[in-house]
């Protein structure tokens, strides 16, 4: 999707541009989204049906945006599981004037994935241990 692509694209870029140490800063912005266009919005399968909501954006030590955490099931965050997909994984478009977040997964197939939880001493998302 050619906003993914653009966020992909602004990342490197300035990335690239301050691993050399020329520009400190931007003088325009290219095509792009903001992270608010992903955080806290909620995901919809091909059928329109809600299957979680985006909890975190992970961006690797490059400054590329690789995965998402989505948050599925449960009820006001009670019982929710956490789950990782890739950055490509989610495609977000326009719609009815709103951004509009889907994939190809539905809620089954994201409850039966691995689960993730935040480690707040190693402030980091790591796998999620079953007692």
């Amino acid at each position: 999707m050619k906003y993914g692509a653009s966020i992909l694209a602004l990342t490197l870029a300035s990335t690239f541009a301050f691993a050399q140490g020329e520009n400190k800063t931007l003088t325009a912005i290219p095509e792009s989204v903001t992270v608010t266009d992903y955080y806290k919005q909620n995901v919809y399968d091909p059928a329109d049906n809600k299957i979680g909501s985006i909890e975190d954006v992970l961006v690797d030590p490059a400054g590329k945006i690789t995965a998402f955490i989505v948050g599925v099931g449960g009820f006001l965050g009670v019982g929710e599981k956490d789950v990782a997909t890739p950055f490509t994984a989610i495609k977000g478009q326009q719609k009815d004037g709103k951004w509009y977040l889907t994939m190809s997964a539905n809620k089954d197939e994201l409850k039966s994935a691995p689960g993730f939880k935040y480690d707040r001493t190693q402030t980091r998302w790591v796998p999620e241990t079953t007692k």
